[in-house]
């Protein structure tokens, strides 16, 4: 791997790390206060997407520590870097809480493609491989709000 396309490739897994980090908490933050009549099915459905983008965060950050990069540190670097932008209003209705979901994982299936790029650059199959796998299950979070919005 050429030295400034893996320091591209790391800048872009820590920008992805963060957007991960950020909408797991936007993620959870709609789970904690979703109310009306879709509650119990956008409650569990909120907190199936949110368990399932935290799960990679881990993945996330070791990839860039394999490639002899270093990761995001604090809540003021995921802060820096992340492209999901916060919400701190606790009454949007159901309905918003989807659209801006949906809105940020389709950010993020866009970051994602332009990280495949990156991966590429670098000649980093590991990495390309595993956003294959990211950006299918962000595509699916972003068919799913998609449907419920109609």
């Amino acid at each position: 791997m050429g030295d400034n396309a893996t320091k591209a490739l790391v800048d872009g897994l820590n920008g992805l790390l963060a957007d991960h980090l950020a909408l797991y908490l936007k993620t959870k933050n709609f789970h904690w206060h979703v109310k009306g009549r879709d509650f119990r099915d956008l409650h569990l459905l909120f907190d199936e997407q949110a368990q399932e983008i935290f799960g990679n965060v881990d993945i996330i950050a070791e990839r860039v520590r394999k490639i002899k990069g270093m990761t995001l540190t604090s809540i003021g670097s995921v802060a820096t870097k992340t492209k999901v932008a916060d919400e701190d209003d606790t009454s949007l209705d159901a309905m918003t809480m989807v659209e801006k979901l949906r809105d940020d994982n389709a950010t993020l299936v866009a970051t994602l493609k332009e990280l495949k790029d990156l991966a590429s650059e670098a000649g980093d199959n590991a990495t390309d491989g595993l956003i294959d796998d990211w950006t299918d299950q962000t595509e699916e979070r972003v068919w799913f709000l998609s449907s419920i919005l109609g």
